[in-house]
């Protein structure tokens, strides 16, 4: 069999455990599936390989059995039973990116005006529909939550996820954000009770104190799982030192030379002044300290640029997926003045994550998605990839730092992040080519994670008009 066309669904017999994968779908995951034979041949493929190297023009990428068996120059290959063979002159191929500060839940505002005033609490809802066919359908094919609103859906989801009940990207479930604690012991405990549920990772968040973060730190890995961190009344060095793994949103929640910074308490700039502020010999000692401790750094790009040019629109595909209250929410937030300090923040952050990587550094990727200013699931993953690329690196390095990166801090590096035969096919097929246009990176046509091919159309139109809602 020989197609140019994605929407093709074969259900022909697949090797065992590759068929017992198939078998577990359930129809209302089936529906957006478009490549599911044992063996599949994309012909004829641009490879962005995701280590960062020139993509490589004209290749055959085989796979069966859910993973990457072969990549071999470009060919017109014979039909034959049980396979799939693509034609996909014109196209490129790249891993499956690993989205590294995702999440799954919504900032609501109640009885929001159009002066954006609202009546408090913020709610944060949670988008357990629409969130994971968002990821998937953008080519987001690894999540980390990087903090859960509700820890307990995050963990049935994934379960769901993985047993074929619904369609969604792999998920590494961050417990519930480490804030607001009583104490160390408090923090230990936290760690130990989530991690006994499943909950692979975990997030410090701004109020949590030295102590506290050092014993989330310890008890964590005595369990061999990772601590992050959106801090500030914590500063980088000092997470440094209680052992800490990740930290989140670059060089902006660093507050170690905020004028009022008092230990244990956050300031009133949240790191603001820091970033500004900070000379040349402090960004290196920084720098230096985090690649000695083997700390990486998440890059979360996408709101800070938006805050400083709210003159951009929203791109239709993500206007289209959002409830009219949320697209009436965007339209507010932007008719909101652009944040000249924004764009300052943004260069001087973008300058000092450029400096990271040159250093050695490990950068990962996640643009934060919780709705705000357009920043959705799947949307905002490509959009940091861009915004990468804005910020100096070349595109090659940008899909690096958003796939292999992500792969190498989770330790899976072996089964994703790259195409490399033996690996996951965890593959996005893309219409251009982003190693000369990174937009082109938006141009998502299928998806494969472990060898299914999702229909990116399908999984899109499923969720019009819902995100924000559920």
């Amino acid at each position: 069999m020989k197609t140019n066309c994605f929407l093709l669904l074969c259900s022909l017999a697949a090797p065992s455990s590759y068929a017992q994968r198939i078998d577990a779908l359930a129809p209302q995951v089936r529906k957006y599936v478009s490549v599911v034979t044992p063996k599949v041949i994309l012909e004829h493929v641009e490879i962005i390989d995701g280590t960062g190297a020139a993509p490589i023009a004209d290749r055959n990428v085989s796979i069966e059995g859910g993973k990457i068996t072969a990549i071999t120059n470009g060919a017109d290959q014979p039909p034959s039973d049980g396979t799939t063979i693509l034609n996909l002159r014109g196209d490129a191929v790249m891993p499956g990116i690993v989205g590294m500060h995702d999440h799954l839940y919504y900032y609501a505002f109640p009885n929001l005006g159009a002066d954006f005033s609202f009546e408090r609490p913020a709610l944060q809802l949670q988008m357990i529909y629409s969130g994971p066919r968002l990821y998937l359908a953008n080519g987001v094919t690894t999540i980390r939550t990087t903090g859960s609103a509700n820890p307990y859906a995050d963990l049935k989801l994934k379960q769901d996820i993985e047993g074929g009940a619904v369609p969604g990207p792999h998920m590494d479930v961050t417990g519930p954000y480490l804030n607001d604690l009583t104490g160390p012991e408090d923090a230990r405990q936290s760690v130990a009770f989530w991690a006994d549920r499943g909950v692979t990772s975990f997030k410090a968040y701004v109020h949590i104190t030295r102590d506290e973060l050092s014993a989330a730190v310890k008890e964590a890995h005595k369990r061999g799982l990772k601590v992050t961190g959106h801090l500030c009344s914590v500063t980088y060095a000092e997470a440094v030192d209680a052992g800490i793994d990740n930290l989140e949103h670059g060089f902006f929640v660093n507050t170690a030379l905020d004028p009022d910074k008092k230990p244990d308490t956050c300031s009133s700039s949240s790191g603001d002044y820091t970033l500004e502020h900070m000379t040349q010999a402090d960004a290196d000692r920084l720098i230096a300290m985090l690649i000695q401790h083997h700390v990486a750094i998440t890059s979360t790009l996408p709101s800070t640029a938006a805050a400083a040019d709210r003159a951009s629109s929203a791109r239709p595909a993500a206007f289209e997926a959002m409830s009219p209250a949320t697209r009436d929410a965007y339209l507010y937030w932007r008719n909101r003045p652009p944040s000249k300090d924004a764009a300052v923040l943004l260069r001087r952050d973008m300058e000092l994550e450029r400096a990271f990587v040159a250093a050695g550094g490990l950068l990962l990727a996640g643009p934060d998605p919780v709705g705000i200013g357009a920043n959705l699931p799947g949307f905002g993953d490509q959009r940091e990839i861009e915004l990468l690329v804005e910020a100096g690196f070349s595109p090659v390095q940008a899909i690096r730092i958003a796939t292999l990166n992500g792969a190498i801090f989770l330790g899976r590096q072996d089964q994703i992040g790259s195409v490399a035969a033996g690996k996951n096919a965890d593959l996005v097929v893309i219409k251009g080519d982003p190693a000369a246009r990174i937009e082109d990176v938006e141009n998502v046509e299928m998806v494969f994670k472990d060898g299914v091919g999702y229909d990116t159309k399908k999984l899109l139109d499923s969720v019009r008009g819902h995100y924000g809602e559920y």
